[in-house]
């Protein structure tokens, strides 16, 4: 599918509907742009979020003396 945006005051543009919903960009999500020998090509990068953070260390203590003593002990600690 082809979609046209027209480029506004200071160069600002809209990110189409069709776009925005099959990328799931929102608000705070980067757009990158880079040239390419026939034109330019953009890729979204999804905004980290506090919730995203906290869910790489998933129901572990978060304490660091902790988490220190028990890996020395030799305990496992698995990250989900």
């Amino acid at each position: 599918m082809t979609c046209e945006t027209k480029l506004s005051k200071g160069f600002q543009t809209v990110v189409p509907s069709y776009i925005r919903e099959k990328f799931d960009v929102n608000l705070g999500d980067i757009l990158e742009w880079k040239t390419t020998k026939k034109g330019a090509e953009v890729r979204f990068h999804k905004k980290v979020t506090i919730k995203d953070v906290f869910g790489i260390v998933g129901g572990i203590k978060t304490d660091a003396v902790e988490l220190k003593k028990r890996v020395q002990i030799g305990e496992k600690i698995n990250v989900h």
